[in-house]
């Protein structure tokens, strides 16, 4: 899915400390391609990752809200994750059920937040539009 993609670099955050990377996120320009014809851009969220030895730390969530915030709150978001986890951001799959992605995945593991359409079609890399 993210093959070929560049990172949105305002949405992208690394947690430093002293001079070690301990923590990132990395948010995707993707769309949804409704079976109704509609492109309707959305980001990706992930992955979070944090260094086993700070995990359970609060890092990810710290990660995530900046990443939420810089976003916007109403901004539309989609991620690939556990829902017990994700559900603290308001992560949900009530509008997901109908989306589709390629290779193998789990539904309800595709999760959405903000402006997302609840409708049917395919989650592929967002396409630039001739200028």
């Amino acid at each position: 899915m993210r093959a070929g993609l560049q990172p949105i670099g305002t949405l992208s955050f690394a947690w430093v400390e002293g001079e070690r990377l301990t923590g990132c996120i990395q948010c995707w320009p993707v769309q949804l391609n409704a079976d109704d014809g509609r492109a309707v851009p959305m980001v990706m969220v992930g992955p979070v990752a944090v260094a086993p030895d700070r995990q359970g730390t609060g890092i990810g969530q710290r990660l995530m809200a900046e990443s939420i915030a810089a976003a916007g709150e109403d901004a539309p978001l989609m991620l690939i994750g556990d829902p017990e986890y994700y559900g603290r951001f308001d992560f949900r799959a009530e509008r997901t059920g109908g989306w589709r992605m390629p290779g193998p995945y789990e539904q309800r593991r595709l999760l959405a937040r903000g402006a997302v359409p609840e409708c049917s079609g395919m989650v592929g890399p967002r396409v630039a539009l001739a200028a």
